[in-house]
């Protein structure tokens, strides 16, 4: 095996450069690894993800048709039997519409983080209105998460995101508290989002990590936010065992093709298409269409085409073809900078500085332990049951 640089991200015209031979990804994620036939260590992992998740077919249905069952059978007499998250884009609203061909009856819950697009409003309204599903939308103070997110702006690290994810995940989990819901259905899925780099995200759940960087750059203590939802591993904890929490991700258990559920969407539900993955975010839009690639040298096209060659949604020809197309329209991008520099309080200069400061690895802020290295007594008291219960 060949790994790439940990140091140095690794482009096309560059020495050292080289692209899977299945899939699209190259030496842009800085841990891709290469066996001796030239494929990368992603289409190894895209196969094995495959095998351990998705059930297609009539088994895939059976198992559909069974958890539909058993969430309606613990749920009988309640407002909502399952809960599940909105934010506009396919593999959400499409798990809405799956769930009403169910019969499901769930609670729709949106994070609000002031970047939302009109055009995604219109989406959300739309689908749970033609639904005829009950939407809770918890809006954030938006001073409170620009302050977060400028921080993130000045501690250089790539996950940007993990502000939004975790707090729409730490909503979820609080209105499921409140309903005592105890089925999460998730959007996630292995056919068109299971590659993804670990160097090019980070931890969502890391309440350290973000404690840490508000706290090392921010003009506020974290402690002293109000508005912005956190869930740290005891809550969690707390949270899934008192409701017995089980989260399922039935978008496996379908022949999910991406650009059939686009269309089905739009047909029943008046769906419009952003013209990107999660481009839903006007600040995602531009996160993944100009920050990454100019900051941080990558494009998550790579990893979205890729997965796509691996579940036979997109030709290897066909991919290649889309990454060397601008993946950010210019005009685009000249109505975004300048809305998005205003609404963080940035000027030209220091965003411009910013983009050509070198990144800064999250760990460097601190990282969240397990549970047995921040409650060692867990161990000793493991031991002791031993000891004192002998198999």
């Amino acid at each position: 095996m060949t790994h790439g640089c940990l140091n140095e991200v690794i482009v096309p015209g560059q020495p050292g450069y080289r692209i899977c031979a299945k899939t699209i990804m190259d030496t842009s994620d800085r841990r891709i690894s290469f066996d001796p036939e030239g494929v990368s260590n992603h289409y190894r992992e895209y196969l094995e993800q495959e095998r351990y998740y998705v059930v297609r077919g009539p088994e895939g249905a059976e198992r559909l048709q069974d958890m539909a069952r058993y969430i309606t059978s613990q749920g009988a007499g309640k407002k909502y039997d399952c809960i599940l998250g909105l934010s506009g884009g396919v593999d959400s609203t499409y798990l809405c519409l799956l769930a009403k061909q169910l019969g499901l009856k769930p609670l729709v819950v949106h994070f609000d983080n002031g970047w939302n697009s009109e055009l995604a409003v219109n989406n959300i309204e739309n689908t749970v209105r033609r639904l005829g599903f009950d939407l809770y939308t918890y809006v954030c103070d938006w001073m409170e998460f620009r302050e977060l997110q400028r921080s993130y702006f000045a501690a250089n690290v790539v996950d940007i995101e993990v502000l939004t994810d975790h707090a729409f995940m730490a909503t979820l989990y609080q209105q499921a508290l409140k309903h005592r819901i105890k089925f999460v259905l998730g959007g996630m899925n292995c056919v068109t989002e299971a590659i993804l780099p670990g160097d090019w995200i980070y931890n969502k759940n890391d309440l350290v990590n973000l404690k840490g960087i508000q706290d090392r750059f921010g003009s506020t203590r974290f402690s002293r936010l109000r508005s912005y939802p956190t869930m740290g591993p005891d809550r969690r904890l707390y949270i899934q065992r008192a409701l017995g929490i089980e989260v399922l991700s039935p978008l496996n258990w379908i022949d999910y093709r991406y650009d059939r559920v686009k269309e089905q969407i739009k047909a029943e539900l008046g769906w419009r298409d952003y013209g990107g993955k999660h481009y839903e975010s006007v600040f995602t839009r531009f996160y993944q269409g100009y920050i990454l690639p100019k900051k941080f040298k990558f494009d998550k096209r790579r990893a979205h085409y890729s997965t796509l060659i691996c579940s036979g949604q997109m030709s290897r020809e066909e991919a290649l073809a889309r990454i060397e197309e601008p993946g950010y329209r210019e005009e685009q991008c000249k109505q975004d900078l300048p809305f998005v520099l205003k609404k963080l309080g940035f000027s030209r200069d220091e965003f411009d500085q910013y983009i050509h400061t070198p990144r800064v690895e999250h760990s460097v802020y601190g990282v969240e332990r397990g549970l047995h290295a921040r409650y060692p007594w867990l161990g000793w008291m493991k031991r002791l049951v031993r000891k004192v219960i002998p198999k």
